[in-house]
Parts: structure tokens; sequence; C-alpha cells
């Protein structure tokens, strides 16, 4: 009886020694899946619909509370529907504008150029200058400059010559027309030659003279 209980207590011993890790199933331990769903379930977030806003770092405000999300300037209020934001339309920024700031919702130019560039150079405000001699600039306070080109009247004559610093063309000899290919005064009569007097035509410059035949100088009797 005494042998019986020896070889009992052996096999007790013995009996564990022999399960090895690897001949544990997980599924004879459905406990761990239940831990681990009771974990999952913990990961459980507050609503604040109706209660207040989150912004995007998580913080939570209270209804009627004025806030910024994220990098936004422009300002959200807190309501029972969500953020309520401003999204105002904001004006263009002038292209010379030189510093722009951001502290606000929408960027304001805080410094512009007190000057006009043009053709590569630079003119004060409401300076006046003029780039060649048929046109007149002026620099406006907008930073740009307009300018206006000269209309030149149709010159008075048909040989019209262009002096140095001046943008239209002048008659240097006054006004005249062509008789044929000759170039002849206008407001006189001119005889061009032994048979023909001709005369421009009086505004029309352009036109071609008019003359008249005359009895021929030198013409012998038969």
């Amino acid at each position: 009886m005494a042998l019986r209980i020896h070889e009992a207590w052996i096999l007790l011993f013995v009996i564990p020694a022999l399960v090895t890790p690897a001949a544990i199933n997980h599924e004879d331990y459905p406990a761990d899946e239940g831990d681990q769903a009771s974990s999952n379930d913990n990961l459980i977030f507050d609503d604040y619909r109706g209660k207040g806003c989150v912004d995007d770092s998580g913080f939570v405000y209270k209804l009627g509370e004025r806030f910024f999300p994220g990098h936004s300037n422009c300002p959200c209020v807190c309501t029972e529907d969500g953020p309520v934001c401003d999204q105002p339309e904001c004006p263009k920024i002038h292209p010379k504008c030189t510093k722009v700031e951001h502290n606000g919702c929408c960027p304001e130019c805080k410094e512009v150029k007190n000057f006009c560039e043009y053709h590569g150079k630079n003119y004060k405000i409401l300076e006046e200058f003029k780039p060649s001699p048929c046109e007149w600039c002026r620099c406006e306070p907008s930073n740009e400059v307009h300018c206006v080109v000269a209309d030149c009247a149709v010159p008075e004559c048909v040989n019209p010559v262009y002096e140095p610093e001046q943008c239209c063309p002048v008659c240097k000899n006054g006004p005249n027309c062509f008789a044929g290919t000759t170039i002849i005064p206008a407001g006189i009569e001119v005889k061009v030659d032994d048979c023909n007097i001709c005369h421009c035509h009086n505004g029309d410059w352009w036109k071609p003279a008019q003359c008249s035949k005359r009895e021929c100088q030198g013409k012998q009797a038969l």
C-alpha cells in the first residue's frame, strides 16, 4: 500500500514536466481574447456634440468660446452645431508691397514702395518725366507709371524732318506740295516750266498742286 502511494506522487511530479509550451494551444485559453476585447473597449472618446468643440490638437472649447483652429488666423466660435468660422473675402495685396503681415484673418500690406520703377529707373511719387521725345509720364501714388504718347498733327508739307528732342516732324521750309516731282511753296503761284503755273491746295498739302497752262514762252511763230 505504501508503495502505491509513493508511485502516485511520482506521477504527479512527472506529468506536468511532460507538458511543453509548444503543446499549449491558445484555443484552450479563451480568456485571453476576452482580455484583449476588454482592453479595446477602454479606448472610447467622449462625445462633445452639443456640449463643446474640439480642435485639431484635441483641445475642447466651451459653447460660445472663440478660438483659432490649427494654423488659421481666422477665428471660430463654438456653437451647438459645431464651430462656425469666419471666411472673409480678403482684398488683394498690391504687387509692389514690400512688407506683408499675417497677424489677422486677412494678410495686410504694411509697406509699399514710395517710388516707381520704369525701364530700370526709379522716379518719385508724382514725378513727371519724358522717357522719349514722344512720351510724357508720371509716377502715380499707386507706384504705377502712366504715360501719354504725343498725337502728332499731319505736317503741312511733303518733306517734314525730325529734329533732335522733338517728337513730331516739322516743316523747316514751311507748307508746300508737289507739282509733278517739283516741290513748290504754298500760298503763291509758281511757274514750274515754260507752259505751267501751279499752286498748292489750301490745307490739303498731301494733294498734288493745281496747275494751269499758259501760253508757252519761247514758242517760235511759224
